[in-house]
């Protein structure tokens, strides 16, 4: 799905390796950014809490993607946990950014515990727009797999419900539920259920 943008900002790499792993099962575009502060070693680690906390932070290096911002049916933006914040990289993005795109979606990666969720709060004030689907990963420990796949889960979910363009019943037993009829966006016609499918001039008559 071109149409889905994956951008992000990873210091360690813990970031970079979820964003990729997200980005490969959507067969969404990738995107890493930076502000071109070097950020290694405990010195990188001190400065990147330090501007965690600040309300000014450098500007995001110039970046490409493959189409403008507004025209991605989704961006999921990932981040590290900073001080109890998102990272000032991806801070400065979205100032910069934030009102540009349609959906957003995000994905937190962290060190401790505590899943820090009161930062997706503080994301949506730069979009002004709540966010569709959110994840906080701590990488690498119990339940990291689970909640990333069950992230992808609700993002499979929200994009198939925008491509559904009618749907409906078309079952042959009683009130027609025990089939169901899906018209998608790209004239996709999808049955679903079990039992027998009601001939079409029986169920012209029905609705008629």
């Amino acid at each position: 799905m071109r149409d889905v943008l994956c951008i992000y900002y990873s210091r360690t790499g813990n970031t970079k390796r979820v964003m990729e792993t997200i980005a490969k099962e959507m067969d969404a575009e990738l995107l890493a950014l930076t502000d071109g502060v070097e950020r290694s070693g405990l010195r990188g680690w001190l400065r990147s809490g330090m501007d965690a906390m600040r309300k000014d932070c450098p500007d995001v290096l110039p970046f490409e993607t493959e189409r403008k911002l507004e025209n991605y049916r989704l961006v999921i933006i990932g981040t590290p946990v900073w001080a109890g914040r998102c990272s000032s990289v991806i801070r400065s993005f979205l100032k910069n950014h934030g009102g540009e795109m349609k959906r957003v979606a995000y994905v937190l990666t962290r060190g401790s515990e505590h899943k820090s969720e009161d930062i997706y709060r503080q994301m949506d004030q730069y979009t002004g727009k709540p966010h569709q689907a959110a994840t906080s990963l701590r990488v690498g420990h119990v339940g990291h797999t689970f909640w990333q796949e069950e992230f992808l889960r609700q993002i499979r979910e929200l994009l198939a419900e925008e491509d559904i363009l009618a749907q409906g019943t078309c079952g042959a037993e009683a009130d027609g539920s025990n089939v169901t009829w899906v018209l998608t966006t790209d004239g996709t016609l999808i049955l679903s259920g079990t039992g027998a499918v009601a001939a079409y001039e029986e169920r012209k008559a029905v609705s008629g």
